[in-house]
C-alpha cells in the first residue's frame, strides 16, 4: 500500500474542518480550489490512481499531501469529510466506504447510480449522524436563485410550461448516458423551482457515437401542478447552449446561462376576455416591458461548498439535500424505464420499487462486509458540465 506523499515544508494549525478530495480528473481540481479557498477549511489530502493527476495538483498546491490509496485515506483520522468527483458508477462504493469510515461526504451528481443505492446511502448517513450531500451546483447559481424568487413570489403566475435545452459538443462519459450526465442539472433545478416530483415522464434517445450509450435525449415530464416540461440533452451540438424558457400566466422568463443578461423577464401573455355574446371568444395578447434584473456575481461552486461546510458544522440540511438528490435519481430511473419501453410514459413514484435494505445482503458479501475500493479508477470526474 502506497504511503501518503507528504510534501516538504511545515504544517499550519488544524482548521475546524479537514477535507480530502477524491478524483482529480475534469472536476476534481475545481473542488480542491473551492475547498482550499473556503475559510476555516483545510484540504488535508487528495487521492487519485493516476500519478500525473496527483502531480498536476502538487504543482498548484505543494502543501497538500496526495495518495493513490483510497482505503489509506479513509483510515486517516485527520480527515473529517471526503469530496468525491469520480465516475457515476463508482459513487455508491466510494460514498458508502467513506460513511462507513465515519466521514461526511460530498459526492458529485448524481448521488448514486440507482434509487436503491441512493436510499441505502441516505439511511447509512442518518444512522451514523453524518452528512451526505450531492453536488448539484446549479442550485447555487444566482440566476437560478433569482428565478426561484420570481416563482415563489407569484410574479410569474401559474407556471404553464418550461422548456430546457442543455447541449454541447462532448464530453462523452464512458459509464453514463447523457441522461445521467447532464440530466441531473435540469432535474435538480426543476425540483428546486417547483418543489415537486413529476408524476410521469416519457423519453426518446439515440446512441449516435458510442453503442449502448445515448448521447442525445428528449424528455417530457408532467408535474402535479399541471406544469409540463420538455428537456433536451445532447453531447452532439455545434455550440454550447444552456437555455430555459419559463412560461407563466402572468409573465415569462428566459434563462440563458451563456448570456451576459442571464435572466430576462417578459411582461407578456395571452388572456380571454369575457364575451359579450355567444361565440365571441377572441384572445387578447399582451406584450409589455422586458426587464433584465441585476444578478449579483457569485461563483456557484463556492456557494455550494460553503453550504456543505455550514451543514457539517450546524447539522442543518443544505439546499442540495440528500432528499433532493434522491428525487433526481428517481426521475433519472424513470427516464431510463421509459427509454427501455420505447418512449412509453412511466410514472415517477415517491416510493422506490426496490427498497434500500435489499442491498444490505449484497454489500455484506463484498470483501467480507467491507467494500473493495482499492482498484476503482478515480481519475475521471463524473461531471462533464458543471
Amino acid at each position: 500500500m502506497t504511503e501518503i506523499e507528504q510534501p516538504a515544508g511545515g504544517s499550519e494549525s488544524p482548521p475546524s474542518l479537514r477535507v480530502a478530495v477524491v478524483g482529480l480528473g475534469y472536476w476534481g481540481p475545481n473542488l480542491v480550489r473551492a475547498f482550499h479557498e473556503q475559510a476555516g477549511v483545510e484540504v488535508v489530502a487528495v487521492c487519485d490512481t493516476q500519478p500525473w493527476s496527483r502531480a498536476a495538483i502538487a504543482r498548484r498546491y505543494p502543501a497538500i499531501p496526495s495518495t493513490d490509496s483510497y482505503p489509506e485515506l479513509l483510515a486517516d483520522s485527520s480527515v473529517d469529510a471526503v469530496a468525491i468527483a469520480t465516475p457515476v458508477s463508482t459513487h455508491f462504493d466510494l460514498a458508502r466506504a467513506a460513511l462507513e469510515a465515519g466521514k461526511h461526504v460530498f459526492v458529485e451528481k448524481p448521488l448514486a447510480p440507482s434509487v436503491r443505492e441512493a436510499e441505502y446511502l441516505i439511511e447509512q448517513a442518518r444512522a451514523s449522524q453524518l452528512l451526505i450531500m450531492p453536488g448539484h451546483t446549479f442550485l447555487y447559481s444566482p440566476p437560478v436563485m433569482k428565478i426561484k424568487q420570481l416563482i415563489d413570489s407569484g410574479e410569474l403566475g401559474e407556471i404553464y410550461f418550461i422548456s430546457m435545452s442543455r447541449v454541447n459538443l462532448g464530453l462523452h462519459q464512458p459509464d453514463a448516458s447523457v441522461v445521467w450526465d447532464l440530466g441531473p442539472h435540469d432535474f435538480s433545478i426543476l425540483s428546486y423551482w417547483l418543489e415537486q416530483l413529476p408524476t410521469q415522464v416519457c423519453a426518446m434517445s439515440r446512441a449516435c457515437i458510442l453503442p449502448q450509450t445515448p448521447d442525445v435525449a428528449f424528455i417530457n415530464a408532467t408535474f402535479p401542478s399541471g406544469t409540463i416540461v420538455h428537456v433536451q440533452l445532447s453531447w452532439l451540438a455545434p455550440s454550447k447552449l444552456r437555455r430555459t424558457a419559463i412560461v407563466g400566466s402572468e409573465k415569462m422568463v428566459v434563462y440563458d446561462d451563456m448570456s451576459t443578461e442571464p435572466v430576462r423577464i417578459f411582461d407578456s401573455g395571452a388572456s380571454v376576455p369575457d364575451p359579450e355574446n355567444f361565440g365571441e371568444y377572441q384572445l387578447t395578447y399582451r406584450t409589455g416591458d422586458i426587464v433584465s434584473p441585476k444578478i449579483d456575481p457569485a461563483e456557484p461552486l463556492a456557494l455550494e461548498i460553503q453550504d456543505f461546510c455550514a451543514s457539517v458544522r450546524s447539522g442543518v440540511a443544505p439546499r442540495s439535500s440528500m432528499t433532493l438528490g434522491l428525487d433526481v435519481v428517481r426521475v433519472l430511473e424513470a427516464v431510463d424505464r421509459s427509454l427501455d419501453s420505447d418512449g412509453v410514459p412511466v410514472a415517477v413514484t415517491a416510493n422506490a420499487a426496490t427498497l434500500a435494505d435489499e442491498l444490505a445482503g449484497e454489500v455484506k458479501n463484498r470483501a467480507g462486509g467491507r467494500l473493495a475500493v482499492e482498484g476503482i479508477a478515480l481519475e475521471t470526474s463524473s461531471d462533464g458540465e458543471s
